[in-house]
C-alpha cells in the first residue's frame, strides 16, 4: 500500500518522555497550505502509566542487565498502553483520526559510535509495538523516527525543531524553545531565518534528577510546584562542579538521556550534596538549580552569539518543568539579565505538556507525504531525510 496524500488530515501524536511518567496524546489537524503544513491543535489528552508499567519502564531504562523476554513483553505492553491512550483521546473528544505518530518509549539512546562486536556502533531503541497500535485503532501508525537521522550521520535528536520552526519563527524576534521534560533541550530560531539556520541540542538534565530525588527521599513522583525545592538551600559548589564536566562544554549538536543523567548520576549527585552538608530539601533545591544553570549556560555559550542583530528574545518553555513554579521563577531571574523574556508556551496557544506530542503528529504527517522531518543543523545529519516507518492497520 502506498500512502495517499491528503490536503487535510487529523493526526494523533503520541509521546512518552524520559521522565517515564505517562503518555501525552495530541489530536492535531494538519492542512497543506501552499506546500507548507498549517497546524491546529484540536485536543490534548494525558494519562499516567499504571504503577506496574512505570516500574517496568524505569527498570528497563536503568538496567545494567535484563532479558530479551522482558524487553519483548515491555514492547508489546507499551503498544497496548499507547493504543488505549489514543482510543481514550479519540472517544473523549469525538474525533476521527487518519494517522498516528508514535514516538515510543526510549529505553536506550547512544548517539555517538562506540566499540561493539568488532565495529563502531551508534544506536537507539524506542519501544511500543506499532503493529498492535495500528490493529487496535485501524489506522496507519508512523513510528521509529530516530534511526533514519542517525544513519544520515545525525544524533537522532532533537526531532522537535521542525515544529518549533513551523509554529514559532518570527520576523523580528529571536525565539528559543526550551523543553523541560526528563532531559532539557532547546531550539533556537533566529529572527526572520530559514530552517537551515535553526540550532537545537540537549541542554542537560530537566526534571530527571529532581524526580529521582523525590522518589528516593520523599516517596513522591515529583516536586509539585517546586514546593520542596523552594524550602531548600542551593549547594552552589555541587552545581559548579557538575557544570564543569565535559557534556556541558561540548559543542552542539549533542543529545543526552538516562545514560548521562539517570539513576547513577542522581545517586552520585545526592552523595555530593550530603557530603557538602545538604539536607534532603537542599538536594532538591540544588537539583532544580542545576537544571536552571545548565539552561542558562547553554544559552549564553552556544545561542546568545547567534543573535548578531541583538533582537529581542522570547524564551518559551514547555514540558513538565513549565509547571514547576520554583524552577520557572529561578529561570526568569537567570535569563532576564541576558535579555530574555521567559514565558510558557501556553501563553502562545500551545499547552506546554502537549508540545512534543504535537511535534510527532507533524513528523508523522511529513513521513506520510514523503517529506523530510529532521533538521540537519540541529541533529548533525549530513542531509535531510524522511523519518520513521509506516505500519498499516
Amino acid at each position: 500500500m502506498r500512502p495517499v496524500a491528503k490536503r487535510s488530515m487529523i493526526v494523533a501524536g503520541v509521546m512518552s518522555g524520559t521522565s517515564a511518567d505517562g503518555i501525552d496524546v495530541a489530536l492535531v489537524k494538519i492542512t497543506s497550505t501552499a506546500g507548507n503544513p498549517k497546524i491546529k491543535l484540536l485536543a490534548h489528552h494525558s494519562v499516567r502509566y499504571p504503577a506496574a508499567l512505570r516500574r517496568s519502564v524505569l527498570a528497563a531504562m536503568d538496567a545494567k542487565q535484563t532479558s530479551t523476554a522482558e524487553l519483548a513483553r515491555l514492547n508489546w505492553r507499551l503498544g497496548m498502553a499507547y493504543a488505549e491512550a489514543v482510543r481514550a483521546a479519540v472517544e473523549r473528544h469525538r474525533a476521527k483520526i487518519d494517522l498516528v505518530g508514535c514516538h515510543g518509549q526510549t529505553v536506550y539512546h547512544q548517539a555517538g559510535p562506540a566499540a561493539y562486536a568488532g565495529r563502531q556502533v551508534a544506536c537507539t531503541w524506542q519501544l511500543g509495538e506499532p503493529a498492535l497500535i495500528a490493529a487496535e485503532l485501524c489506522v496507519p501508525v508512523v513510528s521509529n523516527f530516530r534511526p533514519a537521522d542517525m544513519v544520515a550521520g545525525g544524533q537522532g535528536a532533537p526531532l522537535v525543531p521542525l515544529l518549533d520552526y513551523v509554529l514559532f519563527t518570527h520576523k523580528e524576534r529571536m525565539r528559543v524553545l526550551q523543553n523541560i521534560g526528563g532531559i532539557g533541550n532547546l531550539t533556537a530560531v533566529p529572527a526572520n531565518s530559514d530552517v537551515a539556520k535553526v540550532v537545537a541540542f540537549d541542554t542537560g538534565p530537566g526534571n530527571m534528577v529532581m524526580d529521582a530525588l523525590m522518589e528516593r527521599l520523599f516517596q513522591r513522583k515529583y516536586d509539585r510546584d517546586g514546593r520542596i525545592a523552594g524550602r531548600g538551600r542551593v549547594v552552589e559548589e555541587v552545581v559548579k562542579t557538575i557544570l564543569s564536566e565535559k557534556y556541558f562544554a561540548k559543542t552542539p549538536p549533542k543529545s543526552a538521556g538516562r545514560e548521562e543523567f539517570g539513576a547513577a548520576f542522581a545517586a552520585n549527585f545526592l552523595e555530593r550534596c550530603k557530603q557538602a552538608g545538604g539536607t534532603p530539601e537542599d538536594a532538591l533545591a540544588t537539583a532544580t538549580a542545576l537544571t536552571v544553570e545548565s539552561i542558562a549556560l547553554a544559552y549564553d555559550r552556544f545561542v546568545r552569539p547567534l543573535n548578531k542583530a541583538g533582537s529581542a528574545v522570547d524564551y518559551i518553555v514547555s514540558g513538565g518543568g513549565a509547571r514547576n513554579a520554583t524552577l520557572m521563577k529561578l529561570l526568569q531571574q537567570r535569563m532576564k539579565p541576558m535579555g530574555c523574556r521567559v514565558i510558557a508556551s501556553d501563553q502562545l496557544g500551545l499547552p506546554s505538556q502537549a508540545k512534543e506530542a504535537v511535534a510527532f503528529a507533524l513528523l508523522a504527517w511529513q513521513t506520510w507525504h514523503g517529506l523530510a522531518g529532521n533538521v540537519p543543523s540541529a541533529t548533525g545529519a549530513t542531509r535531510s531525510v524522511v523519518l520513521g516507518e509506516i505500519c498499516y492497520g
